[in-house]
């Protein structure tokens, strides 16, 4: 059994749900086994926003970082990453927690995709009125 000690965050958004464990370590960014440029099909923007909370907290390299991530696209993927990653640094250290809060690193994203109602299109379109 291993006995590593991580601090663990979870995280949502749309469909997406993430569980993160941060482990002392040397900066590495790992996501479903894969490396975090792999997984996210080496995309510049995404990493980069992927490491923001890391980023204001200065503790890129002190952290790796091991995710789970399942569920929606990789936009709402990464969202939920931040998230979890976020919640892991609070717990780690609790004085972190107004920077993050400043920067909308804290905060769920609620708004989720609205179901289609029957006799519609979609959620919300109708077929074109005729009046004749």
């Amino acid at each position: 059994m291993s006995t590593t000690k991580y601090i663990y965050g979870l995280g949502r958004r749309k469909g997406a749900v993430a569980r993160a464990r941060l482990i002392k370590g040397k900066g590495s960014v790992t996501i479903n086994d894969k490396d975090a440029k792999d997984y996210l099909c080496q995309n510049k923007a995404l990493l980069a926003e992927l490491t923001d909370p890391l980023a204001l907290a200065n503790k890129q390299k002190e952290f790796d970082v091991t995710v789970r991530v399942s569920g929606g696209g990789l936009a709402g993927q990464v969202d939920a990453i931040k998230l979890a990653i976020s919640k892991a640094l609070t717990i780690e250290a609790p004085d972190l927690r107004p920077v993050l809060k400043k920067a909308g690193l804290m905060k769920r994203d609620p708004r989720e995709k609205e179901r289609k109602k029957y006799g519609l299109r979609s959620a919300r379109k109708k077929e074109q009125f005729s009046k004749r």
